[in-house]
């Protein structure tokens, strides 16, 4: 019955991110047609509502398949993560009907889940730390806000992507476009990772020692530019039996507080897009967020600013709750303390402490529009910079991946 509920949950999401992808074609038709809009944009939103009900089966499933709450591991809390942000968007279009935001807000929700597929999809038991009840309770919470929240960054990057010129040369202009670069970094990593792990087959494997002084064994499916102190190339050769080889390695180590075999791929999304990004801007001769700027002509700027804001008025409340309260209840069942400054602990008040004082300037600074929607659109990347860095790359109680 378990395997049953998991394969159910897996088949619910893929579906799901299907009709996601599919929803966007009459979304971007009922933007730029005039005598059909309202037909394209009801045929979108009905789509995008089912895979929200797809979306949460599989985590009812999953729960029921794991027996506990499905955000133990990377892949699991990406999904929920992903799965909150297309929640946000059907709260946010019930409100104020503003469909562009679906042409922002699906495409990142699809890189989301797209990026959690490349991590282990497999039930393991939780270790201790994660055996109680406020692991439902405190993560549930977190990826909430941060689906609200990530509002805010799609009203803030849409209100720039109009506001700012292609044409400009000023500094909010390329800072806008290194904000296309950085998505489309993230596009050219997940193909580049699918190619090479599953058309191509690459594996490279290095035993090494991490920082609990225990032996370990971490792969590469990426050529090694970062790796470990000592780490050395190996080869499986059967049930839990290595032999030495010889693997590519560029010759930078690190110490294993560092999470090598992790920042490898960073880097290689790094080179990898600003090599596409090089070719792109040779062939289209103009800025990235020059090609979406279109789809903003209609947008009220008024309009992206109000619900930026109150974005982070519902988010912010919810992320103190989970992401500061709830946290430090569990870490203090946990680890008997509230308050211990892991990295992952660090980053959850540098985010608090952001917010905090985005709410000051917009309302005591007179913050609002362009200086707002760059706030919204710094958050997010804080938020981003939180899943993908401290999770991944930072050694700390918290890497579970």
């Amino acid at each position: 019955m378990e395997s049953t509920f998991l394969s159910l949950s897996n088949i619910l999401i893929f579906i799901a991110f299907i009709l996601l992808l599919v929803a966007l074609i009459p979304l971007g038709i009922s933007i730029k047609s005039k005598s059909q809009s309202k037909k394209y944009e009801k045929i979108s939103i009905w789509t995008i509502i089912i895979a929200f009900a797809l979306e949460l089966l599989y985590f009812i499933f999953r729960w029921l398949a794991t027996g506990h709450a499905p955000v133990s591991n990377m892949y699991e809390f990406i999904a929920m993560f992903s799965i909150m942000l297309i929640g946000g968007f059907l709260i946010t279009y019930h409100y104020f009907r503003a469909k562009v935001f679906g042409l922002f807000a699906i495409p990142i929700s699809l890189l989301l889940l797209g990026y959690g597929s490349l991590f282990s999809t497999d039930v393991q038991p939780l270790i201790p730390a994660l055996q109680s009840n406020w692991l439902a309770i405190h993560v549930i919470t977190v990826t909430l806000s941060y689906g609200i929240l990530s509002m805010s960054a799609v009203a803030g990057l849409i209100y720039l992507v109009k506001a700012i010129p292609a044409d400009e040369k000023s500094w909010r202009a390329r800072i806008l476009e290194g904000i296309m670069i950085g998505i489309l970094s993230v596009i050219m990593y997940m193909v580049t990772t699918v190619v090479m792990q599953y058309v191509v087959g690459y594996n490279d494997e290095f035993y090494y020692t991490d920082k609990q002084g225990e032996q370990v064994i971490a792969e590469y499916h990426l050529p090694s530019i970062v790796n470990y102190n000592d780490a050395i190339p190996v080869e499986h050769v059967g049930d839990n039996e290595y032999e030495p080889t010889e693997h590519f390695h560029l010759g930078i180590d690190l110490p294993p507080v560092i999470k090598a075999h992790s920042l490898n791929t960073v880097v290689w999304s790094i080179i990898i897009g600003l090599i596409t990004y090089g070719i792109v801007r040779l062939i289209i001769r103009k800025r990235l967020f020059a090609l979406v700027k279109p789809l903003t002509k209609k947008t009220d700027l008024a309009l992206m600013d109000e619900i930026g804001y109150r974005s982070v008025i519902i988010g912010f409340p919810l992320f103190a709750l989970g992401g500061i309260f709830f946290a430090a209840i569990w870490a203090q069942m946990a680890w008997s303390r509230f308050w211990g400054w892991d990295p992952k602990e660090t980053w959850a008040f540098i985010t608090f402490m952001f917010y905090t004082i985005f709410l000051h300037l917009r309302l005591n600074r007179g913050y609002e529009g362009e200086k707002s929607a760059w706030l919204a659109v710094g958050g997010f990347i804080l938020i981003l910079f939180n899943l993908i860095a401290i999770n991944l790359i930072v050694s700390g109680l918290h890497s579970y991946a």
